[in-house]
This record gives C-alpha cells, sequence and structure tokens, in this order.
C-alpha cells in the first residue's frame, strides 16, 4: 500500500470507529410529543388579552429599557417616542431595527450603548406589536 492509501485506509478506520462509539454512547431520547404543536398558536391567542405593557414584560423589553421606560445603561429611554414615530413607522422598527442604523439617532445610540443590540420582532404577531406601539406612542 501507498502512503495515501494508508492514510485514507486510517482515516476510514477512524471515522468508522467514533461512529460506532457515538452510537453506542448516544442517549435514547423519548419520542416527539406533537400535542404540544399548537402551544405557539396558544401562546398567540393568550397573547390577545395582554396590554402593551405586558406584551413589553414578556418580550423582555423591561430588561434593556428599565420597569419605568426611563432607559438604563443597556439601553435608551422609551418615553416622548410620539415626537420620532408614527404608529407605523414604530411597528416597522420593531420588526426590523436594523434597517434604521443608518439614522443619525441611532448613530448616537451605538456610541452610547456598545455592543448593545435591539433585536428583531419579525417572528411576533403585528396585532402584539402595534399593542405596543399604541403603549409607548401614549407615554
Amino acid at each position: 500500500m501507498t502512503k495515501p492509501q494508508i492514510w485514507v485506509a486510517a482515516f476510514l478506520f477512524l471515522f468508522i470507529a467514533l461512529f460506532l462509539i457515538q452510537k453506542a454512547t448516544k442517549k435514547e431520547e423519548p419520542e416527539k410529543d406533537f400535542s404540544q404543536m399548537g402551544s405557539s398558536m396558544m401562546q398567540q391567542e393568550s397573547n390577545e388579552n395582554l396590554s402593551g405593557a405586558q406584551l413589553m414584560n414578556n418580550f423582555g423589553c423591561l430588561n434593556c429599557h428599565g420597569a419605568n421606560l426611563e432607559g438604563t445603561a443597556m439601553g435608551p429611554a422609551l418615553v416622548n417616542l410620539n415626537q420620532f414615530w408614527s404608529r407605523d413607522n414604530l411597528i416597522n422598527y420593531l420588526r426590523n431595527p436594523n434597517s434604521y442604523m443608518s439614522q443619525k439617532r441611532f448613530q448616537e445610540y451605538k456610541e452610547k450603548y456598545p455592543n448593545m443590540i435591539m433585536p428583531a420582532y419579525g417572528n411576533k404577531d403585528v396585532k402584539d406589536l402595534g399593542k405596543i406601539a399604541d403603549y409607548l406612542l401614549s407615554r
């Protein structure tokens, strides 16, 4: 056998050995319970009765913006937003904050809050984001 053939054989042997070890030590996972598939739908239905303030708490907004939304070292204050935002623009911002990062105000936020990133809520129901926007614009 040539040296390249020996290396290929050794690699193949090592791969098979590791594969067998992985199979032998793999923990048995219980079968998936598909009855919980509707839980996200139930979560969405349960959000229908929540206020904008409650939704903000559920989404984790208070962690960075503070309990009174007056800002922290991790995020800016969320008061008097009606000076800068309309309802639709605020909802669009919540869905995709990165698309607004070129604006001057957000450049200042980048400097003031380095290494902090506003998460996108594009995966959340627009009705919930509308409740949050209404709540924030009324403050």
